[in-house]
């Protein structure tokens, strides 16, 4: 009974600051429209750029494998649970990816956290952008090194940190400590601010400095590049990169995360990737499915679903251009500063039939609350016109408005 009593005062003290999260109960697949509540909203809130999640090319690659290998998979993977599907999707993303290897995971979360932790001890630094994914900050306070923070995308800062990880350190008795293993880590398009990262710049800069660097590819797998393999190689650097990681979430539809690299380097995290060694292998349809869309995303056909999402891009981003004249990308943050009056700006949009969910602390810094917009190739254009024209009528009730009430309770 105490621990109810103090946790409804918690929830209480989040719902005051316009901070309580809820979950909501979706009644339709995963598309450009959704079934929430009874009501048929438009959807501005999926990851699944290129439409992939109920793509029947998609599905029937999970029903063959459900027909063959079951519903689980019955272990981890070193114990019995490493089943064809698995082997077969890591090959087809180190080839995607042009890399020698590559190590498939439960989820995103698992892939960061098990990596970093394998790679880094207490003698080591890890130097992380100040707006990485939460899992990427988890897994740096998990393995003990040295964390330090640059300013968001900014080489000069990141240089002077590298300065101080990299010069010699000078024990008590006069001998020179080892130098320490330096890893950078930052994603390639980040999720909330919807910008990229000066990626051939920051490779040339970790090799000046010895450096290891670590890419999130989430936002970018699927999207960029000629076959959607991604930034770095779009930029022609991933050869030069020596840990990427992504999701099979976002443009590819499914779940789950991946490493692609070295042989040695998966190897390694096969024997030290706790979040590895230790979870339940993936069900072998999702494996299935995400190898299906690796390949499609290939084709001409995963092309033109590209083709069409970045027209989509470009016609909103000529209603709402980004900030200081950068590319647009397919996640669009309308920045609405107060909390409160992110939710209520999230509530009169959904009365008017569109889902944007209101992105706030800790997502987000406290005062940056935020609708967070994402396109689709599944969109139609009219969606997009719809969704300009109502958020040029509501936007100046609500962007960077204080409200001093606790809002109503999302639902």
């Amino acid at each position: 009974m105490r621990l109810n009593s103090l946790l409804e005062t918690r929830l209480a003290d989040l719902h005051a600051a316009g901070l309580l999260r809820e979950l909501r109960r979706v009644d339709s697949p995963t598309g450009p429209h959704l079934q929430l509540g009874g009501q048929r909203l438009h959807n501005f809130a999926s990851n699944d750029y290129l439409g992939l999640a109920n793509h029947p090319v998609l599905r029937e690659a999970a029903i063959k494998a459900i027909e063959r290998f079951g519903i689980g998979s019955g272990g981890s993977r070193l114990m019995g649970g490493s089943l064809a599907p698995h082997h077969e999707l890591e090959a087809a993303l180190a080839d995607f990816k042009g890399t020698e290897a590559a190590l498939s995971f439960a989820s995103g979360y698992a892939t960061a956290v098990g990596t970093i932790s394998a790679l880094l001890g207490k003698d080591d630094v890890i130097i992380l952008d100040k707006l990485v994914h939460a899992s990427l900050v988890d897994a740096a306070r998990l393995c003990g090194a040295k964390i330090r923070v640059y300013k968001h995308n900014d080489l000069a800062d990141l240089e002077r940190i590298l300065q101080w990880a990299t010069r010699p350190r000078p024990a008590s008795s006069g001998e020179r400590h080892p130098r320490p293993n330096v890893l950078v880590v930052t994603e390639s398009v980040f999720s909330m601010d919807g910008d990229g990262v000066p990626l051939r710049e920051m490779v040339a800069l970790k090799e000046r400095f010895g450096a290891w660097l670590m890419l999130d590819e989430a936002h970018a797998t699927g999207l960029y590049g000629e076959r959607g393999q991604g930034l770095a190689n779009a930029q022609g650097v991933a050869d030069r990169i020596e840990i990427q990681m992504g999701t099979l979430g976002k443009a590819l539809g499914v779940s789950g995360g991946y490493i692609v690299g070295s042989r040695k380097l998966v190897d390694y995290l096969v024997n030290r990737a706790r979040s590895f060694i230790f979870s339940t292998a993936p069900p072998p349809a999702v494996a299935a499915a995400a190898t299906a869309a690796v390949r499609y995303v290939q084709t001409p056909a995963g092309q033109a679903l590209r083709h069409q999402l970045w027209a989509y891009v470009r016609a909103l981003a000529s209603h709402f251009p980004p900030p200081g004249g950068r590319p647009p990308i397919a996640i669009f943050p309308v920045i609405v500063g107060d909390e409160a009056a992110a939710v209520a700006l999230f509530a009169a949009l959904r009365e008017r039939g569109f889902f944007v969910p209101a992105i706030r602390y800790p997502t987000v810094a406290r005062g940056a609350a935020r609708l967070r917009i994402t396109l689709t190739a599944a969109h139609a254009a009219e969606d997009i016109t719809a969704l300009a024209d109502t958020l040029r009528l509501l936007l100046p009730r609500f962007s960077q408005r204080k409200i001093d009430h606790a809002p109503p309770r999302p639902t």
